[in-house]
């Protein structure tokens, strides 16, 4: 909540000074739920206000104005609601003006749930489902009516307010206020009383606004005259000058519509322009301008596949099971469980047309969308459709011209991110969550939802199938699956091609030869047999980014770690400076040891920058480049990056996880993974998974087209299940092994994980707090006999970041969020269905 969303703050009054007080207005019999967007307004409740008589027609999603303790505060309006028996409820404001609700009935339905699931505020959630900064502003605004009988009113005050408005409509604050902004007010509320004006809360919509241009279009007159001069006449009436009849000539040309003055303008005088106007050649008006982040990349495929209607058996069925389940308006979750290769993304698109053929938007998400666009073109180019892209990365404008699309039904298709299942979307026939395993989906901030399940839900409350597609599912999901509340699809074998061979390269071994380097000797030898002549492509995959994963001083072995955080600074060549993964924090490199002032200076590991250089130096007659979350942060870099390898004008690609998965290019033939340790060891029960989901999806980028693929698989663990699963092909047993963990310590699918982390600038505090909550929890646990396990308190993995100690609590078991019931203190953030315990 913004200062700028406050009455008092606009036009400093009590809530009486504008008119509508709540004695004034009688109820319409109904009470609605309203989610108050303001400070202090936390946990996920509602509160419940009395709809006055004048908003009878007030709907749910709609935006109000409501009396909130001593302020009034914005709020949107969640839906029907019971007055408690013997307990005033105060009324409705008033309406805000904003074309009506703000999302529709499905979008509400799904804000109820997350909010109830995710423990989040119902206000934060609506947030997160609107344009940003949609909420920022909200101002009172005047416009004079037509006039009415009896004229003007005598008072010169009255009438100086009316002049003010005379141009059009104006924010209540910048109009001239002698006697103070109360009897301002009170004046504009007397004057609207009286029929000589209306007074509005509207939402100003700041940077989400639209955005317009000029556009110039013929007269007839003018159409007349470009006739003229197209025959040689000349025309009647004053002469034009000679770009006024370029400028005519081209408007003849073109569209119908007219196009862009500023356009025209550059090419042939802006005064011109302006006389063909005066002249009644040519009309100037004003139209929105749309921002279309697809807007710069035209329809086409760019390498990749393009559409084979021929599927295989298997697929035809897969489809036909999906487009059974669109048509029975079936929600209930189907695994798509194919090999890597295995024609997943040509049944989505199968799939996608069959829903589209039936009247009905379809929502696809996607871990990373740079990965996705070889996607989005192919769904462009072949099926004609609608794409809108929802993404963080877009701009405030972008995203908000997309949200306007989808709210007014004008997209066929939503692609996107994990943000993609907040779109207002009215009706989806098919929900597609590429990749369902990974977790991106999975968010870092209140509201922390989770976007594979959030999609699962979206597809119960409005009716749509819902497919997760992976080669490499999560284990909850299998458990789903064996469990029978999910159905599988299985694809055994890819429809071309076959499964790259996998070498296991020992690293204790090439360290022992003495290979201190990122790339073992088998790795280098592959990468020089790369045939570059028939287009061979190879992927590196290392999950780390920088050049060195510590700095540190070789005489007292003192490491360079993050002020905030505590943990080790990455040194990046790109940039020359140290920077934290973990906050983002930079810090310039020390040319002495800060401990000991020694400038013997090391760097320790490597990254996907080392490995680059690594590459170049031994290979300079390979096209190189990187992909990682640093190249990422730079807005349409990805994109670039992956288009040019899918075009073969890269030779090899260098990149973290992002570049194992979502790349079906047919000319890659070699995938290293240059350490397939990185996340192996960590404290946290998703490790193994992540690292066999990691490493199978790199491997399963080779060897897709004609030419067979090589995997090179460097470990310093070769006998650790995950990479024997790997290696052997045997993902069944590894499921198996991880399965039974999570049946043994109650974790999902057998049970719900609740993680609670506390944050305190003093140490102390923030473990007494842990174990004071912990404690508390325990006790309630046991009073209620609840099967709930609590974990902890211990310190978080990275035990200090933003200059504030933090402590974990968990909570596992069946129900566990009961427990919450009562709520926490401000210092503690909760973190349903953590992707991570550390």
């Amino acid at each position: 909540m913004t200062e700028g969303q406050t009455l008092e703050l606009d036009l400093q009054q009590p809530i009486e000074a504008d008119g509508r007080a709540p004695t004034d207005e009688p109820p319409a019999g109904r009470v609605v739920e309203v989610a108050i967007d303001a400070v202090g307004a936390g946990g996920n409740r509602t509160y419940t206000y009395a709809v006055p008589k004048r908003l009878a027609d007030l709907e749910p999603g709609e935006a109000v104005l409501v009396e909130y303790g001593h302020r009034q505060a914005l709020g949107i309006v969640f839906g029907e609601a019971e007055a408690a028996v013997d307990l005033e409820v105060k009324p409705i404001v008033d309406r805000v003006r904003a074309a009506g609700p703000l999302l529709p009935p499905l979008s509400l339905a799904l804000a109820r749930w997350i909010s109830e699931h995710y423990l989040a505020p119902p206000a934060l959630v609506i947030r997160a489902m609107l344009p940003p900064e949609m909420l920022e502003r909200l101002e009172l605004v005047a416009e004079r009516r037509p006039s009415v009988d009896g004229g003007a009113p005598d008072d010169l005050v009255d009438r100086d307010l009316l002049d003010q408005l005379a141009a059009g409509p104006r924010p209540v604050r910048v109009l001239a206020a002698p006697e103070g902004r109360g009897a301002l007010v009170r004046r504009l509320r007397a004057l609207e009383a009286n029929g000589h004006l209306d007074l509005d809360w509207t939402l100003t919509a700041s940077g989400a606004g639209p955005r317009f241009e000029r556009w110039i279009t013929l007269t007839a007159a003018g159409t007349e005259v470009a006739a003229a001069v197209a025959r040689g006449e000349r025309p009647a009436g004053r002469p034009l000058g000679p770009r006024q009849i370029e400028a005519i000539g081209e408007l003849a040309a073109g569209s119908r519509e007219g196009m862009p003055a500023a356009d025209l303008a550059a090419r042939h005088g802006a005064a011109g322009l302006v006389g063909l106007a005066r002249r009644g050649l040519a009309e100037l008006d004003v139209r929105e301008r749309p921002r279309r982040p697809l807007a710069d990349r035209p329809p086409g495929l760019r390498g990749g596949r393009p559409r084979d209607t021929t599927l295989t058996t298997a697929q035809q069925q897969a489809v036909e099971t999906i487009t059974g389940a669109i048509d029975r308006r079936d929600p209930t979750p189907i695994l798509l469980d194919g090999v890597t290769g295995a024609g997943k993304t040509a049944i989505y698109v199968e799939a996608i047309a069959a829903s589209l053929e039936r009247g009905r938007p379809v929502l696809l998400l996607v871990p990373e969308i740079a990965l996705a666009l070889p996607l989005v073109d192919r769904l462009r180019a072949d099926l004609e459709a609608r794409v809108a892209l929802v993404h963080s990365g877009l701009g405030v404008g972008e995203r908000a011209d997309e949200w306007r699309r989808i709210r007014a039904g004008e997209v066929d298709i939503v692609v996107g991110t994990r943000l993609a299942a907040l779109s207002p979307l009215s009706d989806v026939g098919l929900i597609v969550v590429d990749e369902e395993h990974e977790a991106a989906y999975k968010s870092d901030r209140t509201p922390r939802f989770q976007g594979r399940d959030t999609a699962i839900q979206l597809g119960r409350l409005g009716g749509a199938a819902v497919v997760l597609g992976s080669a490499t599912p999560a284990v909850e999901t299998v458990g789903y699956v064996r469990d029978g509340r999910y159905r599988r699809i299985e694809l055994p074998a890819r429809p071309s091609g076959e499964a790259a061979r996998i070498e296991v390269v020992d690293l204790r071994l090439e360290l022992k030869d003495g290979n201190r380097g990122l790339l073992s000797r088998r790795l280098q030898e592959a990468l020089s047999a790369l045939d570059t002549q028939a287009g061979d492509q190879a992927i590196l995959v290392l999950n780390r980014r920088g050049t060195a994963s510590v700095v540190m001083c070789r005489d007292c072995g003192y490491v360079q770690v993050c002020p905030d955080c505590a943990r080790p600074l990455v040194y990046h060549q790109a940039g020359v400076t140290l920077r934290c993964h973990h906050c983002g924090r930079a810090a310039p490199l020390a040319s002495r040891c800060p401990n000991c002032d020694s400038p013997r200076i090391r760097y320790l590991g490597g990254g996907t920058e080392r490995v680059e250089r690594e590459v170049r130096e031994t290979f300079p007659h390979l096209r190189t480049g990187r992909l990682d979350r640093d190249v990422a942060e730079h807005k349409g870099a990805a994109a670039r990056v992956v288009d040019a390898f899918s075009e073969g004008r890269l030779d090899v690609l260098v990149g973290t996880g992002m570049v194992a998965k979502g790349l079906d290019i047919p000319n890659v033939t070699l995938v290293g993974i240059v350490s397939a340790d990185v996340a192996l060891n960590l404290p946290d029960e998703r490790a193994a998974e992540r690292t066999y989901q990691l490493v199978a999806q790199a491997v399963g980028r080779a060897g897709r087209g004609e030419r067979p693929g090589t995997a090179i698989l460097q470990t310093y663990q070769p006998e650790h299940p995950a990479i024997r699963a790997v290696a052997k092909a045997d993902a069944a047993t590894f499921y198996d092994a991880e399965l039974e963990l999570r049946r043994r310590f109650g974790s999902p699918p057998f049970g719900q994980l609740i993680k609670l982390t506390v944050g305190m600038a003093d140490r102390d505090s923030a473990r007494d707090a842990a174990e004071a909550t912990a404690a508390r929890l325990r006790d309630l646990a046991t009073e209620r006999r609840q099967d709930v396990t609590v974990v902890g308190p211990a310190p978080a993995y990275i035990a200090r970041r933003a200059e504030r100690w933090r402590w974990n609590v968990v909570l596992r078991g069946t129900a566990p969020a009961a427990l919450l019931e009562g709520g926490l203190d401000r210092s503690w953030s909760i973190d349903v269905d953590p992707e991570s315990l550390l």
